[in-house]
């Protein structure tokens, strides 16, 4: 069947120049790469060929994203706060100069669901919509597709198959840093990724994994910056916009005003005393925003043991989950009530497991995690059990974490050895009485 020309000047009739095959010989010196080569017709453009699209599509493995463009990937800066906002539109940008014309690397690093595989794949999209080869996977599943080679029944053999992957025009790897970090693993990622950085060959990578959790031979590879162009995103999870109690958990845009400049630390009618803990604590805490290290808690009770209210804790520990977050940080900031309900919602009959698992990895794994209020002596034994593993995993690892609480006194006694562990654990009392009555007095 001849191909219609895509000439304007001769629509529906073949072309002139290849006939209607599409491809044609140009005349070329002998010392040229492409002598004896057919070429592209210059009436039949890669991007009106839909044919070739569709199979390089297939090809590349972008067949499942092939809705992903740059068009419609959405930021829409009423959901975000200024500096998330900020950051997607960067990533955005860097992927849409990427794709406009692909030189060297793009390291896109987020959290899940931040768009940064969206954009890949848009990248991926646009290149072949221009006739690219594209490789699109996930980097479990290539290590998977590998280790599959060693079988008798295997289609590809280890070389071929590693060959295509390290030489292919654009190579997209997703999610590098989930993967098993097995020494097998992270000699075949070293050895793909050295050859595409030794030959310059057009790859994007994106990532979850601070670069600094990577294998070391790999991040001085991605931190090349003559070679890669590197974009963050601090966005949270774009489905949380879909279910309130994600979207609650996800950010602080309720806080936004508890800041550190409008935290008031003196006032008539502030004893002495007071106002001296009050400047104590508020100055501790600007200490953690700046250095944030270890665990942080933050009571509210009095010299009695008598819990005091409403005097300040949740203002100090989003001042510093809000400074963190500016600063680039993955931050989760929750009363403990609303992280029980995140974590029960998705612990039922109707819910998989992995669901559940992805979303207790989510609070286990971030970078500061700030819970409100604790307080576990009223909580089921469920309850308290998934409050200690997910502390006492943070614990044992030196996690920044950040506690408010009416008193020590009201906590399971497993875990405030933890928290009053002077090794790991700075504890200040606020005793300045609560807001609405400072005034009055």
């Amino acid at each position: 069947m001849k191909i219609v020309c895509a000439d304007p000047a001769r629509p529906g009739q073949p072309c002139p120049v290849c006939g209607g095959l599409g491809l044609v010989k140009y005349a070329v010196p002998m010392d040229d790469a492409r002598f004896g080569k057919l070429f592209r017709c210059p009436n039949y453009p890669a991007a009106a060929d839909l044919d070739h699209q569709a199979r390089l599509r297939k090809l590349s493995h972008l067949e499942a994203f092939q809705q992903h463009t740059l068009e419609n990937f959405e930021i829409d800066p009423a959901r975000y706060q200024p500096h998330e906002y900020d950051s997607l539109l960067k990533a955005w940008h860097a992927a849409r100069d990427f794709a406009e014309q692909p030189r060297g690397w793009l390291l896109l690093e987020g959290s899940y669901g931040s768009g940064k595989t969206h954009l890949a794949a848009a990248v991926g999209n646009a290149r072949v919509q221009q006739g690219d080869p594209v490789l699109f996977i996930t980097v479990p599943d290539l290590l998977d597709h590998l280790r599959q080679t060693y079988r008798p029944e295997a289609e590809l053999s280890y070389d071929e198959l590693f060959d295509r992957v390290r030489n292919v025009a654009l190579l997209i790897l997703d999610d590098l840093g989930v993967e098993n970090p097995g020494p097998w693993a992270q000699e075949k990622l070293f050895q793909l990724l050295n050859h595409r950085h030794a030959h310059r060959l057009n790859t994007i990578i994106t990532t979850n994994t601070s670069l600094n959790d990577l294998d070391a031979r790999l991040r001085s590879r991605l931190l090349d910056h003559q070679l890669v162009r590197y974009a963050r995103i601090i966005a949270p999870d774009f489905r949380s916009f879909r279910n309130y109690d994600d979207r609650l958990i996800a950010n602080l845009s309720i806080y936004a005003g508890m800041t550190f400049e409008s935290f008031e630390t003196d006032y008539p009618g502030l004893k002495p005393t007071e106002k001296a803990n009050v400047l104590r604590v508020y100055q501790a805490c600007l200490a953690y925003a700046d250095r944030p290290q270890g665990w942080l808690v933050i009571a509210g009770d009095d010299q009695d043991g008598r819990p005091l209210y409403g005097n300040g804790k949740t203002h100090l520990a989003a001042a510093i989950a809000l400074r963190r977050r500016e600063r680039g940080d993955e931050v989760i900031f929750a009363t403990m009530t609303d992280l029980l309900d995140y974590l029960r919602e998705s612990f039922n009959a109707s819910s998989s497991s992995a669901r559940f698992e992805r979303r207790y990895e989510t609070l286990r794994d971030v970078k500061l995690l700030v819970i409100d209020d604790l307080n576990t002596r009223s909580l089921s034994d469920w309850g308290r059990e998934k409050i200690f593993q997910l502390l006492d995993y943070r614990y044992v690892r030196q996690m920044q974490t950040v506690f408010t609480l009416a008193t020590p006194a009201e906590l399971d006694a497993r875990l405030a050895s933890r928290m009053l562990d002077t090794r790991r654990s700075s504890l200040f009392k606020l005793i300045a009485p609560a807001y609405a009555l400072r005034h009055r007095r």
